[in-house]
């Protein structure tokens, strides 16, 4: 026991006297919680929209002007043609055109019906799809308030039907997407920073020869491994307290669950990737080979997690695949704990799962690592 609080005590010192890994340990996570929470988002505004009016009719102004009113939408011109207006969408001047046929306001009172071309550009398809809900969604407003105003003094006695819903936002009522990816990147934060740094200072061993001086010295494997690993399990749990500070603080995150339940599930996340980065670092001879090696794992990680997209809107083969994957885990248990305040009992297929691929990784390490005395 004595043996491997010596080897904390010497790792810590050794973190602590690397001036490139402090910056890593310290600012790193604070700019990727404060900028990836702001820009990572799906929210789409200051939309750029143009209209071709061809009924100019009192209808149509109103129609228009319920754009102009909204906060999604920058109303750019009125172009005179749909040629030109096309050609203002090629040039990409245009995200969203509207055209308003003729006799837009004649036909709706007489078959009390009509169409009105929406032209959105779908080169982001995701964006594209917002968009498309937002113009909908204006339209059937203006339908709603434009439905009695058009009605025939004799058809006053009979009154339209109309159905309104009324939404009950649970979990998340201000429907503010930081909310939902605050979790999910305070995840990549304690993922990265843990992984890059045990397998960079393992190699780093390496590099500068101790590695070979431990390896011939009475201390046991398992010694080594437990006293080179431990004090990035406590930067992690380090990083995951400042993340939730910040997240509370900042950007005003609610944390309905038990903060012992996360901080035990993390416990348990970060040996998993402390066991990736050992198995990483034991077949590697450099930081640069690490580095390359660990950042391409967790791209098709990060990338597979339902962190950006949901995995329901991936390919069945990729949903298959998501299941190896450590990460999805634990961006699910983060946002149900925080948000939907999930117990054990709720978290415990997650959990498993987790626990049962740390022994794996933890074991593939020890077995792949080379300890000659």
């Amino acid at each position: 026991m004595k043996t491997i609080i010596y080897i904390i005590q010497k790792e810590f010192k050794q973190i602590f006297r690397n001036k490139g890994m402090l910056p890593i340990i310290f600012v790193l996570p604070l700019l990727q919680l404060v900028i990836l929470s702001n820009a990572a988002t799906f929210e789409v505004q200051h939309i750029k929209f143009g209209y071709v009016d061809n009924d100019h009719s009192s209808t149509s102004r109103a129609l228009v002007e319920k754009f102009s009113t909204s906060t999604y939408f920058n109303v750019l011109t009125d172009f005179p043609s749909e040629s030109k207006a096309s050609a203002a969408m090629l040039q990409g001047d245009v995200d969203v055109l509207l055209e308003i046929p003729r006799y837009f306001e004649r036909d709706l009172q007489k078959e009390k019906h009509n169409n009105i071309g929406v032209t959105i550009n779908a080169i982001d398809g995701a964006a594209a799809g917002v968009e498309n809900v937002y113009v909908t969604q204006i339209v059937q407003r203006f339908n709603r308030n434009i439905i009695i105003d058009l009605l025939q003094p004799s058809d006053q006695l009979i009154q339209p039907a109309i159905i309104d819903t009324i939404p009950l936002f649970w979990y998340n009522q201000t429907l503010n997407y930081k909310t939902f990816m605050v979790p999910g990147i305070l995840v990549l934060l304690v993922t990265m920073i843990t992984l890059f740094l045990s397998g960079m200072n393992i190699v780093r061993e390496k590099e500068i020869g101790t590695l070979e001086q431990i390896n011939v010295t009475p201390i046991k494997k398992s010694q080594f491994i437990i006293g080179k690993l431990f004090p990035f399990w406590i930067l992690g749990l380090g990083l995951l307290t400042i993340g939730l500070i910040i997240a509370k603080l900042i950007f005003n995150v609610p944390m309905i669950g038990s903060l012992l339940l996360m901080y035990f599930y993390t416990s348990i996340y970060i040996l998993v990737v402390l066991g990736i980065g050992l198995f990483i670092s034991n077949f590697t001879d450099t930081q640069q080979q690490a580095m390359f090696i660990a950042w391409f794992f967790m791209v098709i990680f990060i990338l597979m997690s339902g962190l950006f997209t949901p995995i329901e809107s991936m390919p069945k083969w990729a949903q298959i695949l998501t299941e190896f994957n450590p990460i999805k885990y634990f961006v699910e248990v983060m946002r149900m704990v925080m948000l939907k305040g999930s117990g054990l009992i709720d978290i415990l297929p997650q959990l498993s799962k987790t626990l049962l691929y740390a022994l794996i990784m933890n074991g593939l390490a020890v077995w792949s690592y080379r300890k000659t005395n």
